[in-house]
């Protein structure tokens, strides 16, 4: 979708745009959330991929769901290190896909991928990331030795359910059903866990708490309802303390 006017463009910016918080991160540069294990507890490391959605844009770093998810992990006794976030706000799979090749490190405990949304509002066709979300899935799975167990999909979440997008709302929504079911089978035929969390967006309209000040981006609030439906997964839960 594209938007004409002084109005339209100013929120575009807010969506395509990076900011000051929204550069992609690694462990070593942003917040930490500290965990006091005993040194014989063992810690895993977590590598999110995404875009505005992982980097939690408008939000504060505890607020961002990677980081929420690993404080619930906690819970489980699963501990994660600080979680290293290669995520911008507006990153189409792409680009995505170029950060990634700039990363150091190459293997990680945990790999999280959530990305399309930027692919969908910037015009490109769901034929066109049909390839590219598969193209990055594998690079994810190489980051984790090949164990297919220690990668889980994110949905993306439909912003036709906010503020910036309600008078675009059912075509948002036609265009991201036909991403989230490319992902979705994708994810699916390799056996990687894959989450639904669309659904939970589409309550952006009703409960105005679930997005946050810019009109348009999940709020805390939000993503921790996300977190809370990766973690009601107890086969998912059982599956990690299994493989980490």
């Amino acid at each position: 979708m594209r938007c004409k006017g002084f109005t339209s463009i100013f929120f575009q910016l807010l969506f395509l745009c990076s900011c000051a918080t929204t550069g992609y991160m690694t462990a070593d540069n942003q917040d930490q959330n500290s965990i006091l294990l005993d040194e014989a507890t063992p810690s895993f490391s977590y590598l999110a991929l995404g875009d505005s959605y992982t980097i939690g844009e408008r939000v504060e770093a505890s607020g961002r769901w990677p980081n929420q998810l690993i404080d619930s992990l906690e819970g489980h006794e699963i501990y994660l290190d600080s979680a290293t976030i290669i995520a911008q706000t507006g990153w189409r799979t792409d680009e995505l896909k170029a950060a990634l090749a700039t990363l150091d490190k190459f293997d990680y405990d945990l790999v999280s991928l959530l990305i399309g949304v930027n692919d969908q509002y910037q015009g490109k066709t769901a034929a066109s990331y049909e390839p590219a979300f598969e193209e990055l899935l594998r690079l994810a799975i190489e980051r984790v030795g090949g164990d297919k167990d220690r990668v889980f999909v994110l949905s993306i979440p439909n912003y036709g359910f906010t503020p910036f997008g309600a008078r675009n709302k059912e075509g948002i929504t036609t265009e991201l059903a036909k991403y989230n079911q490319i992902n979705k089978r994708i994810t699916n035929d390799k056996g990687i866990w894959y989450f639904d969390i669309t659904a939970i967006s589409e309550q952006g309209l009703s409960d105005t708490a679930l997005v946050a000040a810019d009109q348009l981006h999940p709020s805390a609030q939000q993503y921790a309802l996300w977190v809370a439906e990766i973690i009601r997964d107890q086969l998912f839960i059982d599956s990690l303390r299994e493989v980490l």
